[in-house]
């Protein structure tokens, strides 16, 4: 069911990036501003490469076959796959991403645990999402039986996401925040701020700390 949108509405997807190239690029800023600045890194739920193509990602996991084939069609290196279900081995990146992947997930714990798995000892986790507390995330949910992509989709608060990494077993958390207007009142690109709580669109930064696992599995 959370496929089918990006399978029979993959133009509409595409035109997104185009039709909004200034809060994309605002995204784009943010996320690789959390970026490790190097490394082996993997991004969930790739779609159509539109975050990992500019951030030097070159392994992705997809779900959708149309997105996937654009994905390789721009050089991602991408397999069929679920966050729940990462076809990798342990330990096999240093950071791996999400862009507003998040909201589309099955079984949050599950697909953070995975995540914390397919990282190497102190790996990165970057996860960029909607906070559904912000203007934006409160429209997208006013809105979202209407919608196209969000239908289906499950908005969580900067809080709620923090606990859910927490229960994997991340620690160090940084956070930053961009688009501070709706998005037809951008007109440039926004602001990269820390913290959260004002802008839309937040990156959480997290650190995997096998350590600290085996005190939570305690």
């Amino acid at each position: 069911m959370k496929i089918k949108p990006f399978e029979e509405h993959a133009s509409e997807y595409e035109a997104w990036f185009d039709e909004n190239r200034f809060a994309y690029e605002s995204e784009l800023r943010a996320v690789r501003a959390m970026l490790p600045k190097e490394g082996n890194g993997i991004e969930i739920g790739v779609g159509s490469a539109r975050f990992a193509v500019p951030l030097g990602v070159r392994f992705g996991i997809e779900p959708s076959p149309k997105m996937r084939l654009i994905a390789k069609n721009r050089g991602i290196e991408v397999v069929d796959g679920v966050a729940e279900n990462i076809p990798y081995s342990d330990e096999t990146f240093d950071y791996a991403l999400m862009v507003t992947t998040l909201c589309f997930l099955d079984d949050v714990d599950a697909a953070f645990s995975e995540v914390y798995r397919i990282l190497g000892h102190d790996g990165y986790f970057i996860d960029g999402f909607i906070d559904k507390e912000s203007e934006i995330g409160r429209l997208y949910k006013k809105r979202k039986e209407k919608s196209v992509f969000y239908g289906v989709a499950n908005f969580y608060s900067v809080d709620e996401v923090v606990k859910h990494l927490e229960n994997a077993g991340f620690r160090n958390f940084d956070f930053n925040q961009t688009i501070f207007h709706n998005l037809s009142e951008i007109r440039s690109v926004e602001p990269i701020k820390p913290g959260y709580g004002k802008g839309s669109f937040v990156v959480i930064k997290a650190r995997k700390d096998s350590r600290n696992k085996a005190e939570v599995e305690k």
